[in-house]
This record gives structure tokens, C-alpha cells and sequence, in this order.
């Protein structure tokens, strides 16, 4: 697995740097706490940030990073997703696609992520549900952010 991840966060960088905006562009700023349940692994706690680079429409792609706390063991970690989000016009909600590669201090270091989410999103404040695969696990758990 780790022979794969220097490609794959070498394509991942080139993605970003591709789909970055040519000119000065508002874009949408997410600050997200979530808390998480690994199952027979335990809990894990995360505050990100998510940047939308490209929007079209009612689909948005970008990045989401942060910082995130494991409970076992206890370890730091750094998640990297690459976010596609549908919110459509007129309706209260969202629902997103999370890809990437999650770097922990301890064990194994680079692992798998991929998740499914869902939720409201108000004005400014969002709530939501995510279902993923963390290696070597699935997981659920909640969202609250804050758009700026």
C-alpha cells in the first residue's frame, strides 16, 4: 500500500495545482469539528478546513485538511481529502464525496480514507452525517462547521 501512496499524492498535488483559479475568486471557506467512530478501533476527533476551488453550479470540487485526535491509540494525525460536494439550488442540504490519504504519527502512517456524507446546510452553519473507510475500518460520524 505505501508503494502507492508517493503516486497517488503526487497526482493529488497535480489535481490541485490544476484545478486552482487563475484570477482572484471568492472561494467558499468550511470550518468543520467532527467526531468519529472507528469500529473496534475507536474514537476519533478532527477540526478541518475545506477550500472549494472549482464551482460549477451546484457541484463544487476542493480540498479538505486539518488536524485530528485518535483515541487508540492516542496519536496525532493529519486527514487530507479531496472533497466533491452537491448542493442544490433552493434546497437546504448537501451531499459530498471525501477521497485521500490520512497521515497519523504513530503506526501506520499513511492510510486510506474514503467517505460518503450528507447533511443540512443553513446560511452559515452546517450539520451533517458521514459514513467512511478509514484503513482498515469503516467509520460514521457527525459534522458541525461554520462557512465563511
Amino acid at each position: 500500500m505505501k508503494h502507492l501512496l508517493r503516486p497517488f499524492l503526487g497526482g493529488l498535488l497535480a489535481l490541485a495545482v490544476f484545478l486552482a483559479p487563475e484570477r482572484s475568486e471568492a472561494a467558499e471557506f468550511r470550518l468543520t469539528l467532527g467526531g468519529d467512530y472507528q469500529f473496534d478501533s475507536g474514537a476519533f476527533f478532527h477540526l478541518t478546513g475545506a477550500i472549494d476551488f472549482v464551482d460549477l453550479g451546484p457541484l463544487s470540487i476542493g480540498t479538505r485538511f486539518g488536524a485530528l485526535l485518535a483515541t487508540q491509540p492516542n496519536t496525532l494525525g493529519i486527514p487530507l481529502d479531496l472533497n466533491l460536494r452537491i448542493t442544490p439550488r433552493r434546497v437546504p442540504v448537501y451531499v459530498e464525496l471525501l477521497g485521500g490519504p490520512w497521515i497519523f504519527f504513530e503506526g501506520d502512517t499513511f492510510r486510506a480514507h474514503a467517505a460518503f456524507g450528507f447533511g443540512y446546510q443553513g446560511r452559515s452553519v452546517t450539520f451533517g452525517i458521514e459514513l467512511g473507510y478509514l484503513e482498515p475500518r469503516p467509520h460514521i460520524g457527525l459534522r458541525l462547521g461554520w462557512r465563511f
